[in-house]
């Protein structure tokens, strides 16, 4: 409801109720006086939420002004019930049961006086005049209690979906980097082969003798548009019912058989079971091998390259290393290098990558069971 409506709706109702109250006066008193105030009582109440403690503290002011003038009665309480609803509503609980307190004590006090023997003690009027503040001052106080559980509902609803918006974006970056360096490495691998050839190709002395490399840059273009496809597709598609085929140590022969018609020898010893890893973790050691091979074939120069994986006590251990030139070992630490690492962090593992006598030498140590996998 509009905040305007409602304190011009309540101030009409107190208004109201006591222009009733005044007008049924059992003396027969008529007076404008009376019916003045009761406007008063009502009008402050427009103001009644900006100024909460000065809407109490005017309306006992006015209370008093209203006896001492001997106007028609209507009770201590009854004016002031719509100041004591406001300051409590307004977070002025303490103001409001402070008011009440003096209004009764007043009350209590003029009708112990004796002066006026019609108005002695009434025990029902005093519980009566009490019920009422008390209804007032737990009306208002239910009512904040609500508009603060409202609100605080709309901010945990506004940090909820905050968060969950951050979350959905971290996990749309996490996405991305994935299919980058996944791009990086296959299609860095197939065309690091492709260009091998290619250049065998182009030293050949004729066709016949080009002819099996021309073959294989073929076969590596068609991979990369393979992958590409393959990348895309995904990214194209809305159905989430499966996770894609993921490529592991199983599969690292093609790679091995690529870099052996690229003129590079290559040794393997890959002792690990085919249960003993989880996907993820396979699928980064593929990755790691393959980006390493990569490297290999493009910066080193090297003519042999050892590849060995072993899981020992639940940990994956890989280790790259060929005979390339020291010397050329910066031009390895760029992209490739970061991807390999970035995976190996991904699943609390490590990879360092770096030269050693004789080569370069690219090490990983890595949870077999990581990502959260059985």
């Amino acid at each position: 409801m509009n905040p305007r409506l409602a304190d011009a709706g309540l101030a009409i109702a107190v208004t109201l109720v006591l222009a009733v109250v005044i007008a049924a006066d059992p003396v027969g008193r008529t007076s404008f006086g009376g019916y003045a105030f009761a406007l008063g009582f009502g009008l402050i109440l427009l103001v009644r939420r900006r100024l909460p403690r000065t809407t109490l503290v005017v309306t006992l002011l006015a209370i008093f002004a209203y006896y001492t003038l001997d106007l028609p009665p209507v009770g201590m309480v009854l004016p002031a019930i719509g100041a004591l609803f406001s300051a409590a509503e307004q977070h002025r609980t303490y103001w409001a049961v402070g008011s009440a307190v003096v209004l009764l004590a007043v009350a209590t006090y003029f009708r112990l006086d004796g002066s006026e023997p019609e108005a002695t003690l009434n025990g029902y009027t005093f519980v009566t005049e009490l019920a009422l503040a008390a209804a007032a001052i737990a009306l208002g106080s239910a009512v904040r209690l609500a508009r603060e559980s409202r609100e605080r509902t709309a901010q945990i609803a506004a940090l909820t979906a905050a968060e969950e918006s951050h979350a959905a974006d971290a996990r749309m970056q996490a996405e991305r980097m994935q299919i980058a360096r996944d791009l990086h490495d296959t299609i860095g691998h197939t065309l690091s082969v492709a260009s091998l050839h290619a250049g065998v190709a182009a030293e050949a002395p004729d066709a016949a003798a080009a002819r099996p490399a021309l073959d294989q840059v073929r076969a590596a273009t068609s991979d990369a548009l393979r992958e590409l496809r393959r990348t895309v597709k995904v990214l194209r598609s809305d159905d989430a019912s499966g996770p894609e085929p993921v490529q592991g140590l199983a599969a690292l022969e093609p790679l091995f058989a690529a870099a052996r018609t690229a003129g590079l020898r290559v040794e393997t010893e890959i002792s690990v079971a085919s249960d003993a890893l989880s996907r993820s973790v396979d699928a980064a050691a593929y990755r790691i091998v393959q980006e390493s091979l990569t490297n290999v074939l493009r910066h080193s120069g090297a003519s042999t390259v050892r590849v060995t994986a072993r899981a020992v006590e639940g940990t994956l251990a890989l280790r790259i290393v060929d005979d390339g030139t020291s010397a050329r070992g910066s031009q390895r630490t760029g992209a490739g290098i970061r991807g390999m690492q970035e995976r190996a962090d991904l699943l609390g593992g490590t990879l360092t990558a770096h030269p050693a006598p004789g080569g370069f030498i690219v090490r990983a140590e890595i949870p077999a069971r990581a990502g959260g996998e059985s």
